[in-house]
């Protein structure tokens, strides 16, 4: 094992690991957030993305962010476009598959203003689970042979001691900071998830620091009465931040689905002028809002009902 991980590692299990009160505003989550940090983001595509603590550092003018996440959807367009990050690693990034590839990153990755960093859905889960093994690196047969490989730098390969087969080496991946939007925790960290995880967990087992948004925060005599349902503990998490619809106008199992309509809107404002579109949203909807209910507010009270509904009903008789 390198220093350099070992380093890593060490500063990473140096963390005030105390049960202590974490809560603050989306304000206050910023300044765990240094520019030039690689960030993680929770969720896949448009589920359970944390747009509240992403609008927050867009706001706050963060800059050189290097993001990861396992598949990104339009909150890669407003972290590109906000100067926020200028390098993105992902599988795939794209507004979903109704709306196609992201016009944005076309735009931003083939004039060279940004990088779009493709590494294979499993090789990305493997880097976090890595991270939150604290090993330097993962064995894996996925992309041997294929072209994503061909054009990745950090890559080796091995002989199997056991059977000699040839394996691919990916490294681990230890963000800085991951962002992880929850249904529930409690003002200590520990968060329960309903729905898929995703690569939540390992995301934050491998993260130096993680700021927890969360659609409520719930004592701690609720969280242990279901204590399977916990799946961050509160020594991973570093601030709790309560967003309701903090993932809006993506989604949040169980609580509200997708802002169609205004995912629809986005899609037409980017169609024919990706950088001008974009700048119009993040005008309007980043940086007019003086806080995240004023944002709601612009999103609409029909459209946030009629989400809620729709997310709602899954739990119908």
């Amino acid at each position: 094992m390198s220093q350099p991980y070992l380093e890593l590692r060490r500063r990473t299990q140096s963390r005030d690991r105390s049960l202590r009160e974490k809560v603050m505003s989306l304000e206050e989550a910023c300044r765990f957030v240094q520019d030039g940090d690689q960030v993680a983001l929770g969720g896949s595509t448009a589920s359970r993305t944390p747009m509240a603590m992403i609008w927050a550092l867009i706001r706050a003018r963060k800059k050189n962010l290097a993001v990861s996440r396992s598949i990104v959807s339009t909150e890669g367009d407003l972290l590109f476009a906000s100067g926020a990050s200028r390098r993105i690693l992902t599988s795939w990034f794209s507004q979903g598959i109704v709306w196609g590839v992201s016009r944005v990153m076309r735009s931003y990755t083939e004039s060279k203003r940004a990088v779009f960093e493709e590494w294979s859905h499993m090789s990305i889960g493997l880097r976090y689970r890595a991270g939150a093994m604290g090993v330097p690196f993962l064995p894996m047969r996925s992309m041997m042979g294929s072209d994503v490989a061909g054009r990745l730098l950090d890559l080796r390969e091995m002989d199997c001691p056991f059977t000699g087969e040839k394996l691919l080496l990916v490294p681990a991946l230890n963000p800085d900071v991951a962002l992880i939007h929850v249904q529930r925790c409690d003002p200590y960290g520990n968060a329960q998830i309903d729905g898929l995880l995703f690569m939540d967990v390992d995301i934050a087992m491998a993260a130096n620091r993680v700021i927890l948004t969360t659609e409520r925060i719930v004592s701690n005599d609720q969280i242990r009465r279901a204590p399977d349902q916990t799946k961050i503990p509160f020594f991973a998490v570093e601030a709790v931040v309560e967003a309701p619809y903090g993932c809006a106008p993506h989604e949040c199992f169980g609580a509200y689905e997708p802002f169609f309509s205004h995912m629809d809107y986005y899609a037409e404002l980017t169609r024919k002028n990706p950088d001008a579109g974009v700048r119009e949203y993040l005008d309007r909807f980043y940086y007019s809002p003086k806080s995240w209910a004023e944002y709601l507010d612009l999103l609409g009270l029909e459209p946030l009902l009629d989400a809620t509904r729709r997310g709602r009903s899954i739990y119908a008789d």
